[in-house]
C-alpha cells in the first residue's frame, strides 16, 4: 500500500509542477508581447507636429500697470446673503470687485428674513462706508440700509447684508443679467 501512495503523490507532484511551468510559459508569452508592443509604441515616428508661437506685438503688462489703470482700494468687506436667493452673495462679491473693492469674505448671514439691505460701518473709515454704498447706489444718509455698528473685531471695514430688497439696487441687478 505504501508504494501506490508514493505513486499517487509523485503523479500530483508532477501534474503541480506541469501547471506551474505552463503558467510561467504563459506569463512569458505576456510579457514578451507587452515589451515587444511598448517597444513599437517607442519606435514609432507618427506624425510630426510644427509648433510656432505668435511674436509678442508689445511689451508684457506688469501688475504695476495693471494696478495703476484699476487700482483696488484698501476698503475690506464682507458680503453676507440675508434674503437666501442662491449665490446672490458670490455675484455681489463679483460686482464690488468690478468697483475696486476688496470682499474678504462672501457667506450666508445669520437668516434669511432681512427685508432691507444693510450697510454696516464696522470701523472709523468712513470712506470705506462711502465707497460701498455708492457702488450699491444708497444714500449714506438713508438710516433704514446704513447702520454704524463697530466692531474691530471683524477686521474688516464694512459688512453688507442682502436683503429681500436687492433688485431695487440697479447697478448691482444690471450686472448681475450682464454676468449671471
Amino acid at each position: 500500500m505504501a508504494p501506490r501512495k508514493r505513486h499517487n503523490r509523485q503523479k500530483k507532484s508532477e501534474s503541480l509542477g506541469m501547471a506551474l511551468n505552463a503558467a510561467i510559459i504563459v506569463a512569458g508569452i505576456l510579457l514578451l508581447g507587452f515589451i515587444y508592443s511598448f517597444s513599437k509604441n517607442q519606435t514609432h515616428q507618427g506624425v510630426p507636429i510644427q509648433v510656432t508661437f505668435p511674436e509678442p506685438s508689445t511689451k508684457p503688462i506688469l501688475a504695476k500697470d495693471v494696478f495703476i489703470q484699476n487700482p483696488i482700494q484698501d476698503i475690506k468687506i464682507e458680503v453676507l446673503n440675508g434674503c437666501g436667493v442662491p449665490a446672490l452673495a458670490a455675484k455681489t462679491t463679483e460686482f464690488l470687485r468690478s468697483q475696486q473693492v476688496d470682499v474678504v469674505r462672501s457667506d450666508n448671514a445669520d437668516h434669511h428674513q432681512y427685508q432691507t439691505t444693510l450697510i454696516i460701518q464696522r470701523n472709523e473709515k468712513v470712506e470705506s462706508l462711502q465707497k460701498v454704498a455708492a457702488s450699491l447706489g444708497i444714500s449714506v444718509t438713508d438710516s433704514s440700509h446704513v447702520m454704524i455698528s463697530p466692531d474691530e473685531s471683524l477686521g474688516i471695514d464694512v459688512t453688507v447684508i442682502l436683503g429681500k430688497d436687492y433688485s431695487t439696487l440697479t447697478e448691482l441687478v444690471d450686472f448681475i443679467s450682464v454676468n449671471p
